[in-house]
């Protein structure tokens, strides 16, 4: 089964529309480094589909894409609506979307 990716913008429309929840499956360190608003954090290592409401659509989040394709794959394989971020964090901060870290300030994608 195959997962659907969207670009950045396609990600805060499905959030802005769909009530979306934006899903980070990075590491620690890059996840306090900096992050989307709003977005929630579990590692991909402890990702467990039940953590997660069937209604909802979830955009997989990582650094470039790969480790959030393999998140999404594993969430859609049980039964959730999910999508990958193209180019992950990368595409997210090169498209001029915000990136914070938990106080707020200003963050970065490492």
């Amino acid at each position: 089964m195959g997962v659907l990716e969207v670009d950045p913008g396609g990600a805060m429309m499905l959030v802005d529309r769909s009530g979306a929840l934006l899903l980070d499956v990075r590491e620690d360190d890059e996840w306090n480094a900096g992050h989307a608003p709003g977005a929630v954090h579990v590692r991909l290592g402890d990702l467990d589909a039940h953590l997660f409401e069937p209604a909802a659509p979830i955009v997989a989040v990582c650094r470039s894409g790969g480790r959030s394709s393999v998140a999404a794959t594993k969430l859609a394989a049980a039964g959730l609506t999910v999508y990958n971020l193209a180019g992950g964090m990368g595409a997210w901060q090169r498209t001029g979307h915000p990136v914070i870290r938990e106080d707020g300030a200003a963050g970065t994608v490492i």
